[in-house]
């Protein structure tokens, strides 16, 4: 059971309590006993990586956050509120998401628009998020394949969701879908948006050198029911580049998260 009391300094940011997670009238358990807590240092933020077996609810976990999903039983909150339509937190899927009948102006700036800002005002802070994510040029252009890659169709939501709420990114596997070099760049892309916001990002994929490079922390779930059973601390430089990949202490991370990861498969965790 954890302890959700605030430590000094630090802030809970996202708290989910005892979830549940049942279907067919509570015959079929998927989540059960699950605590996560996520705690915000000032100044800093927080990144964290969640792995598991494929339909162990990593997926179902963001959209609890997002608001998309509520559990079957339990408590889902974000900076100490209930989950609601006042603090809802933005997600990135792995299936491009933009609306392609808007131009990547209009769709970075929809949250603003929803909030009644006005266009000259959101496409004034539209263009800063879009130039940040390397996107100026493009901002006239339909959001959709082929006018854009796949890589900059996400950085397209990517600035959508900084642009609507740049403390919390949820993230479901993202870069699943790009080729290796695209991949390489949107990790290294993350990384800056990370240390500019200091956001709290919470990001779901299955490649474990991605997470070691990409987290802080980096939690793995087991399968049905599911919950969290590793925490692996990644004792890392905050500030990560290309050649932090071939730091040691990364290669020796990767192999530790690698052998935790078979464990959890067969049923051996420490988080008993």
């Amino acid at each position: 059971m954890l302890d959700f009391k605030e430590k000094e300094g630090y802030r809970n940011i996202i708290e989910l309590r005892n979830i549940k997670q049942t279907y067919d009238d509570g015959k079929v358990v998927i989540i059960e006993n699950l605590d996560f807590l996520i705690q915000d240092k000032e100044g800093q933020g927080e990144f964290i990586c969640v792995l598991g077996m494929s339909g162990c609810g990593k997926s179902t976990l963001l959209r609890y956050i997002a608001g998309l999903q509520k559990p079957t039983e339990g408590i889902v909150m974000v900076n100490g509120k209930p989950v609601s339509n006042d603090n809802r937190v933005s997600m990135v899927f792995q299936q491009y998401s933009s609306l392609p009948w808007m131009t990547v102006l209009d769709n970075v700036g929809l949250a603003l628009r929803y909030k009644g800002v006005s266009k000259k005002e959101r496409d004034e802070k539209a263009m800063e998020i879009i130039e940040m994510v390397g996107l100026a040029g493009h901002e006239k252009k339909y959001a959709q394949y082929p006018n854009l890659s796949g890589g900059q169709l996400q950085r397209v939501a990517i600035a959508r969701s900084l642009l609507a709420n740049p403390q919390v990114l949820l993230m479901d596997e993202p870069f699943g879908a790009l080729d290796v070099k695209t991949r390489l760049q949107m990790q290294d892309l993350l990384q800056d948006i990370w240390n500019k916001f200091h956001s709290t990002i919470i990001f779901v994929t299955h490649d474990v050198p991605e997470a070691v490079y990409l987290a802080d922390d980096i939690y793995i779930m087991k399968y049905a029911p599911s919950r969290f059973v590793e925490h692996i601390h990644i004792d890392l430089p905050l500030e990560r580049n290309r050649y932090t990949k071939r730091d040691p202490r990364f290669v020796e991370l990767v192999h530790e998260v690698e052998d935790k990861m078979i464990n959890v498969a067969d049923g051996i965790f420490s988080n008993a």
